[in-house]
This record gives structure tokens, sequence and C-alpha cells, in this order.
């Protein structure tokens, strides 16, 4: 299914860097060709160790991202130990799959870091789990995967994944009349997360 056919888009990137996860995603919410905001937010981390980016309808944005904080934080606090990136994501995955026949209508990339390392997987609204290095999702994917291809390598610092991030995702909203309005970042390194959004020029 496809996000011009239920009236709304985004562009949402991620990717994996040597010492962290770099995700990024514009702002725009729009539904068919009307801007309902400027301002919307597809991006989010939580706890000091994963992030989430989002394309879709941006009330099941919203809706998985407050599902996704209180069951990971409800998991912690039952086995008084930290949740793999594997296991949240798994987790993410199966109440995606539990809902197929009334689907959230969202893609999702999901990463985060733990003991094991840094780890990035993509959903789609299914549930289907797929781990790589580094993804593209929404109706601007097809620009924004270009850019990341065209620059990615083993081993980017954190600093040189944002860029290509906020680059890829810019491309994106050039071409992509559902995206536009700036770009918010999320950076998740075993330091902790780092958030900014970057604006971009006219």
């Amino acid at each position: 299914m496809s996000y011009e056919r239920v009236g709304t888009g985004a562009t949402a990137v991620g990717i994996k860097a040597k010492e962290g996860v770099v995700l990024a995603a514009e702002k725009r919410v729009a539904y068919g060709g009307f801007v309902m905001s400027r301002g919307g937010r597809k991006v989010f981390a939580i706890k000091d160790r994963f992030g989430l980016a989002f394309a879709g309808l941006f009330s099941d944005i919203q809706t998985l991202n407050r599902t996704m904080n209180v069951l990971i934080h409800s998991y912690e606090l039952e086995n008084n130990r930290p949740i793999s990136v594997h296991s949240a994501a798994r987790l993410l995955s199966v109440i995606l799959y539990q809902n197929k026949w009334l689907p959230f209508i969202s893609e999702i990339v999901f990463g985060g870091v733990d003991e094991f390392g840094t780890h990035l997987y993509v959903m789609d609204m299914l549930g289907s789990l797929i781990e790589d290095v580094y993804a593209a999702i929404g109706s601007g994917a097809p620009i924004a995967i270009g850019i990341i291809e065209s620059r990615y390598r083993e081993g980017l610092s954190v600093e040189e994944a944002t860029q290509i991030a906020v680059d890829a995702v810019s491309a994106a909203v050039k071409r992509d009349a559902l995206s536009g309005d700036g770009v918010d970042v999320v950076v998740i390194t075993p330091e902790g997360v780092r958030e900014k959004t970057v604006t971009l020029g006219t």
C-alpha cells in the first residue's frame, strides 16, 4: 500500500555509524495536496538508547511511539534489566503483525545501542523485520536512498552519518511534495541521545 493512496507521506532515514545510529525525518504533515502542519515530529528517542523514525499516518506514528515507550519501560521494570535493541525491535514487529487486519499505516526505522553494539532495523506496516546498515522509508525514500547509497561506507563517524542523513532527507524534500519544512535528527551513541533540528533553505 503506497502512502499516496492513503493520503499521507513523509521521508525518514536511518544510518548505522561506527559508534552509534543516526535517525532523521522531515517535519511536514500533508494529506493529499493539503499541508496540515509544518512542525510535525516523526523521529523520537526512547530512554537514552533507542530511536524511532516513522513515515505514514501521523496518528499512527504518535500511537506507536507512545506504545513503545510504555512497553520498553514496563519490560525493564518487570525484568530488572535493560532490553536489547533486537528484543525491542522484535516487540514492535509483533505489535505490527498482531494488527495486520487493521494495520498501522506506517513504515518504521528502529535503531539503538546496547552491550552488543549498534543496530538498525527497518519494518513495514505488517511487521517485517530487517536489520541493515541504512534505510530510507516513505514517499521520498527513492530519492533519499540514492544519496545514502552513493556516500555510505563502513566505519562512518557519527558526524559523517548525520550529515549524510540530513542531506538525504533534504534531497527528498526538494522533489517530494509530501515532504518538507526542516529535518529532525536523533543520534544514539553509548554516551546517550542527542537531538537537533536542521532548518532547510528555501
